[in-house]
């Protein structure tokens, strides 16, 4: 593999904002989607996540593909469910992109636990993340399946060889967790100037 696992995001990254600084639909999904492999080399621990992922991501595209030209702007979605009132529905790209923003947040908290505490055991570093994300938007039973998911972490050890490939992946990890929260900050803000931003599941 040539570079890390993160190499093909962290390229992506630089096409998600339009000259105007608008955050551009296809280039963050695709961002999103590029740190899948990430997610599939957890194996079972994080089968939950990579399917709410997933599912999130297609909801958003469908809409996108729709119309590319009206939906160019991701936050053109939300504007729409906001007047028409639907921005609020379980099934709105409004609660699309709320839950990946989340879920992401939720990834990005974990690579910073493993690159500032190298003594953590894998479930150490989820159980801290995802208590510090999306556990307070679970319910009870969302939250359980969860906690007994990320018990089936890998060996932190061995994850770390497989996504390094032939790159540096601390550096690229740090890298992206840098580059890529002022995207998901812009995300949460522009959702609670509607206060979407505190939807629980």
């Amino acid at each position: 593999m040539e570079g890390t696992v993160f190499t093909p995001s962290l390229e992506g990254m630089q096409h998600i904002k339009s000259p105007e600084g608008e955050m551009l639909t296809k280039p963050f999904l695709e961002v999103c989607k590029l740190i899948l492999p990430v997610i599939d080399k957890f194996g079972a621990a994080m089968a939950l996540v990579k399917t709410d992922i997933g599912g999130n991501i297609s909801r958003l595209e469908k809409k996108y593909e729709s119309d590319p030209t009206k939906y160019n702007y991701l936050y053109n979605m939300v504007k729409e469910e906001v007047e028409c009132k639907t921005a609020k529905g379980s099934s709105s790209c409004t609660n699309g992109l709320l839950w990946l923003t989340r879920a992401m947040d939720f990834l990005v908290e974990l690579f910073r636990n493993l690159l500032a505490h190298p003594d953590w055991r894998m479930t150490e570093a989820c159980t801290d993340s995802y208590g510090k994300t999306l556990k307070k938007f679970h319910g009870w039973l969302a939250s359980s399946s969860f906690t007994i998911a990320l018990k089936l972490a890998p060996d932190r050890k061995k994850f770390m060889e497989v996504i390094a490939g032939s790159g540096d992946v601390t550096a690229d990890m740090e890298k992206f967790c840098s580059s890529f929260t002022p995207y998901l900050a812009e995300n949460h803000k522009f959702l609670a100037n509607f206060g979407l931003d505190d939807m629980k599941a």
